[in-house]
């Protein structure tokens, strides 16, 4: 996927989940022992977490409640970013195939951080 500053943090989160999913169908194609299971169940619940967060701050009862909500968001994508590398340096996977996601992943983070900076501001 190729940067996109247009693009909402919703649709931004909600295309990465999508790339999340496709990348845990592709791990589970692959014969792992538990651990290898257990982490790739852990990169799918933290990396399809992110949007669903982001979705909910859309509808946030208050400028505390959206503040939450992408704080809980920006957890998550950094427990995703985690578990990328985790799977990366105990080679379950390459780290060519996952680049793309570490850079979306990055990328998110700087957005949630930055937004959520500006909304303590105020």
């Amino acid at each position: 996927m190729n940067y996109n500053a247009n693009i909402s943090i919703q649709e931004r989160t909600e295309d990465f989940a999508i790339r999340v999913i496709k990348a845990y169908s592709e791990l589970n194609k692959r014969p792992f022992d538990d651990a290898g299971k257990i982490l790739s169940k852990q990169f799918l619940r933290s990396g399809t977490s992110i949007g669903a967060n982001c979705s909910e701050a859309k509808y946030a009862q208050s400028n505390k409640d959206f503040i939450n909500k992408y704080s809980i968001a920006l957890k998550e994508a950094n427990e995703t970013l985690y578990w990328i590398k985790i799977m990366i340096k105990s080679e379950l996977v390459s780290k060519s195939k996952f680049q793309n996601l570490i850079e979306e992943n990055e990328r998110i983070i700087k957005i949630l951080t930055t937004s959520i900076n500006k909304l303590k501001e105020k």
